[in-house]
C-alpha cells in the first residue's frame, strides 16, 4: 500500500486493512505438517502465523530490515519534579543514541536492527541529522497548559507519518518505536488513564525511579492533567494537543501509518503503548499489525495492553524505554518465523505422524483404512 491510499489530512486515517487471514490459515495448516506435535511450540506458532499473515506469504521470510525509531522530546511537566533525572538528560541521551552508546543501540546491534533517533521537541539544540522534524523546544506543562497548539499537533502527527513512510519506502520490513524524554511517562499515563477511565493512583508508576515524594508530585500532576483531558477525551487530536507532547503525537502518527502501510510493529513500553492507544483511535484496526514486545513495571502499561488486547512476549521487569524491550523481543519473533519456514514436514523428513502410529497399532492401513496385509494373512 502506498502513502497515497491514506487520507491527506494528518489528523485522519482510513480504516486499516488487517493481515491476510487466508495466509494465516495456510500457515496454521503448515504448522500441523511440521515435525513436532501439534501446538508444541506454543506461542511461537501463533507468532509465526501472524508474521505470515502480515507478509501475505507462507512460509514467511525472516525480517531482514528491522528499524528502530526513537522519538525524543522534552515535557514541561518534568520541571515539577516528576522524574528522578533533570530535563537536560534528554538532549544528552539523544547524542548518546547518535554515538551508538545507549542500551537500545547495543540490543539492536545483536538483533540485527538499525537505530534512528528523531528530535521532535527536545529543549535544546541537537545534531541537524536528527532535528529535521523538530516541532518546538519542549512541550507544555500539561497539568496547567496545553502540550501543543492545534497546528503543532497536526504537524507532529504528519511528522510521524512521514517518518514511517521514509523507513518503509527505504526497505523496512518491521518497525519498532522507541522513546526518550525525561518526564514522558507522565503524559503517557495521562493518555492511558483518560482513555480507559482509570483513577490516577491506579495508573501512576515510579518512572525513572522517583521516591515517595516524587510519586506524590507525579500523581498530582497526572490528576490535574486528567481533569484538563476529560472534556476532549473523545476528540483524539484535541486530546493529543491538550495532554501529550510532540514526541507522543508523532509516535501515534508513526504507528497508525505503519499499519496503514501493512508493516508489522513491535511495541515497547508504557510511552509507546500510550501512543499506540491513540493510534488505534486515529486508525481503527491498526492494532492487528502490532505485537507487544514486553510488559514494563509501570502499572499504566498493563492497563494499556489490556485495552489493546495484546499479550506481551517478555516480562523482564524492564522500564527503560528507548525501544529496548521491543528489540529484546525481536529474536523471539525471528525464531518463530524460522521454525515455520525452515522446519521439515513429516513427509519431507520421512517421519511417521501420530495418526500413522495409531493406525499401525489398530492394524488399519493409514492410506486406505482397510485391514493390513499382515493381519489378513494371519
Amino acid at each position: 500500500m502506498t502513502s497515497e491510499s491514506v487520507s491527506t489530512d494528518p489528523g485522519r486515517f482510513e480504516p486499516v486493512t488487517p493481515p491476510d487471514e487466508g495466509v494465516r490459515a495456510q500457515a496454521e495448516a503448515r504448522q500441523l505438517q511440521l515435525t513436532k506435535p501439534a501446538g508444541s511450540l506454543g506461542r511461537l506458532e501463533t507468532l509465526a502465523c501472524w508474521a505470515a499473515a502480515c507478509q501475505g506469504v507462507c512460509p514467511p521470510a525472516p525480517f531482514a530490515r528491522a528499524r528502530v525509531v526513537v522519538f525524543a522530546g522534552d515535557h514541561g511537566v518534568a520541571r515539577t519534579g516528576v522524574s528522578a533525572y533533570p530535563p537536560e538528560v534528554t538532549a544528552q541521551m539523544v547524542a548518546n543514541f547518535v554515538g551508538g552508546g545507549a542500551a537500545v543501540n547495543a540490543l539492536a546491534n545483536r538483533a540485527g536492527a538499525s537505530v534512528r533517533v528523531v528530535d521532535l521537541s527536545v529543549d535544546g539544540d541537537t545534531d541537524p541529522s536528527v532535528s529535521a522534524f523538530k516541532i518546538r523546544r519542549s512541550s507544555g506543562a500539561i497539568d496547567r497548559e496545553d502540550a501543543l497548539t492545534h497546528e503543532e499537533t497536526l504537524q507532529a502527527i504528519e511528522a510521524g507519518r512521514s517518518i514511517a513512510d521514509s523507513e518503509i519506502d527505504s526497505g523496512a520490513d518491521l518497525l519498532i518505536a522507541g522513546d526518550m524524554g525525561i518526564g514522558n511517562t507522565t503524559p503517557a499515563t495521562v493518555l492511558i488513564a483518560a482513555l480507559t477511565d482509570t483513577e490516577p493512583v491506579a495508573a501512576v508508576g515510579r518512572g525513572t525511579g522517583v521516591d515517595d515524594a516524587g510519586w506524590i508530585r507525579k500523581t498530582a500532576a497526572i490528576r490535574d492533567a486528567m481533569r484538563r483531558a476529560r472534556p476532549v477525551v473523545r476528540d483524539t487530536v484535541a486530546l493529543l494537543r491538550t495532554v501529550s507532547g510532540a514526541d507522543l503525537a508523532a509516535m501515534a502518527g508513526f504507528l497508525a501509518q505503519a499499519s496503514a502501510r501493512k508493516t508489522p510493529v513491535i511495541l515497547d513500553g508504557v510511552v509507546v503503548t500510550a501512543a499506540a492507544m491513540v493510534a488505534e483511535e486515529l486508525a481503527p484496526g491498526a492494532r492487528a499489525w502490532w505485537l507487544a514486545g514486553h510488559r514494563s513495571t509501570e502499572p499504566a502499561h498493563t492497563i494499556a495492553l489490556k485495552h489493546l488486547q495484546l499479550d506481551p512476549l517478555l516480562e523482564l521487569d524492564m522500564r527503560l524505554g528507548e525501544g529496548s524491550g521491543a528489540v529484546s523481543a525481536l529474536p523471539i519473533l525471528q525464531g518463530a518465523v524460522a521454525t515455520l519456514a525452515e522446519m521439515a514436514t513429516f513427509a519431507e523428513a520421512g517421519v511417521s505422524t501420530r495418526d500413522a502410529e495409531d493406525d499401525s497399532d489398530t492394524g488399519t492401513d493409514s492410506a486406505s483404512g482397510t485391514d493390513s496385509a499382515a493381519d489378513t494373512a494371519g
